[in-house]
């Protein structure tokens, strides 16, 4: 089965592509292809073996924490998209008002 993977920010940079198509055998994971992104780019996608919690993949737009996490079937032509962790923002609205007086 063939797999649109993308990615984006500092994911993007390692992988030096903004998406790719691989081919995986029938039954393939969600971290079965996260397991093969670590080993290739070395990115750091796991923590004590799950999905890192600062981590959004999403498959066909849909967050795969909320599938089955990293045991999420994959079925050809599905999209999977690697997002890193955002950080930055305020939790006010009005905080760039604020002179700190």
């Amino acid at each position: 089965m063939t797999l649109e993977l993308r990615f984006f920010a500092n994911f993007r940079e390692a992988v030096g592509q903004k998406t790719l198509e691989r081919d995986y055998p029938d039954g393939t994971t969600v971290g079965d292809v996260l397991a093969d992104l670590r080993e290739e780019y070395g990115l750091d996608l796991f923590e004590d073996g799950e999905l890192r919690t600062q981590l959004s993949v999403m498959k066909n737009g849909k967050d795969v924490v909320h599938i089955e996490g990293v045991d999420t079937r994959l079925a050809d032509g599905d999209t999977l998209s690697v997002f890193p962790p955002v950080a930055g923002g305020s939790v006010r609205p009005d905080a760039s008002a604020d002179t700190g007086g």
